[in-house]
C-alpha cells in the first residue's frame, strides 16, 4: 500500500474546501501539521484553486489554476507536507501533476472516461471520489479506466449518495464493498454531511453528524479520512456548514485515532 497508508497509523487528507487566500490556508495547513505530528497520524493537506460545480454563479470558485497552485507549492515547500487538489479537464493536469502529490477527481466526475485515465497517466496517485449517483459495485468499472493505464496508485472515496432531493445518506456497505477491489478505501466525512444546493444558491450542511459517521467508518475499518475545515466555518468561502472548526481537530482526531487502534488490533 502507499507510502500514506503505511505502518496502520490512522490516516486523514485535510484542509479548507478551497483556497481563500495564502495567510488562511498557511493557517490551517500549519495547525494540521502539527495536530498531525502530536498524534503521529499520516497527514496529506488538501486545499481546491477552483470550485468548479458551485450551486450558483454567485459563487466564490477559487483563484485559480496560476495563484492556485503557487500557494500550493509553496504549502508544500515551506511545511513539507504532500498536498491534494481537484482536476476537472484534462488539459490542465499535466500542469497540476507537476506541482501536487495526489490528483482528486470530483464525484459529479468519476465516470469521465478520458479524466480519469489521463489523471491516472501521469502517474502521480489519483484520488477518485463515488459520484452520488454511484453504487459502490459500479466504482470497481472506474477504477479499471484508471488502472488500464499502468497507474496503480489510485484512492476511492465514499461520499454519500443522493437521498430524494437535497439530501445525502451513507451506506457503510459501501466501505467494505469498494476495499473488496484492492484500492485503499478514505470515507469524505464533511461531505457526507452537506445538503446539496440546501441553502438555495448554496449547500448547507448538519455539521453535527460528522463525527458519529466518522467513527462509524473507522469501524468499519476504512483505510483514511478525508475531512474539509476552517477557522470560522461562518465565515468559510465554500462549504461552510459542513466544515469543522480548526479548534475542534485535535480531539476529534485524538478520539479517532483511539479508535482506529482499537480496530487494528482486532485485525
Amino acid at each position: 500500500m502507499f507510502d500514506f497508508f503505511k505502518d496502520n497509523k490512522l490516516a486523514i487528507i485535510a484542509g479548507p474546501c478551497v483556497i481563500e487566500n495564502k495567510n488562511i490556508t498557511f493557517q490551517i495547513a500549519t495547525e494540521l501539521k502539527d495536530i498531525a505530528a502530536d498524534l503521529d497520524i499520516n497527514f496529506i493537506f488538501k486545499a481546491s484553486f477552483d470550485k468548479a460545480n458551485r450551486s450558483s454563479i454567485e459563487s466564490y470558485r477559487g483563484p485559480g489554476i496560476e495563484s492556485g497552485l503557487d500557494i500550493l507549492a509553496e504549502v508544500k515547500q515551506d511545511l513539507k507536507v504532500p498536498v491534494l487538489t481537484d482536476v476537472h479537464d484534462v488539459q490542465s493536469i499535466q500542469k497540476i501533476a507537476t506541482v501536487v502529490d495526489i490528483l482528486q477527481i470530483p464525484a459529479f466526475l468519476c465516470r469521465q472516461t478520458d479524466l480519469v485515465v489521463t489523471a491516472a497517466k501521469s502517474m502521480c496517485t489519483v484520488k477518485i471520489k463515488k459520484g452520488q449517483f454511484m453504487a459502490p459495485w459500479d466504482m470497481q468499472n472506474v477504477l479499471g479506466k484508471a488502472y488500464s493505464t499502468g497507474n496503480k496508485k489510485i484512492i476511492l472515496t465514499e461520499r454519500g449518495s443522493c437521498f430524494g432531493y437535497n439530501n445525502l445518506i451513507v451506506d457503510m456497505r459501501s466501505l467494505a464493498k469498494m476495499r473488496e477491489f484492492g484500492a485503499p478505501v478514505v470515507f469524505d466525512m464533511t461531505h457526507s454531511v452537506q445538503l446539496p444546493g440546501g441553502a438555495g444558491k448554496s449547500s448547507s450542511g448538519q455539521r453535527e453528524y460528522i463525527a458519529p459517521l466518522a467513527r462509524a467508518a473507522i469501524a468499519c475499518g476504512v483505510d483514511g479520512l478525508f475531512f474539509e475545515t476552517h477557522p470560522d466555518p461562518s465565515k468559510a468561502l465554500s462549504d461552510g456548514p459542513n466544515s469543522i472548526f480548526l479548534k475542534d481537530v485535535r480531539k476529534l482526531l485524538s478520539d479517532f485515532k483511539v479508535l482506529h487502534e482499537c480496530i487494528s488490533n482486532l485485525g
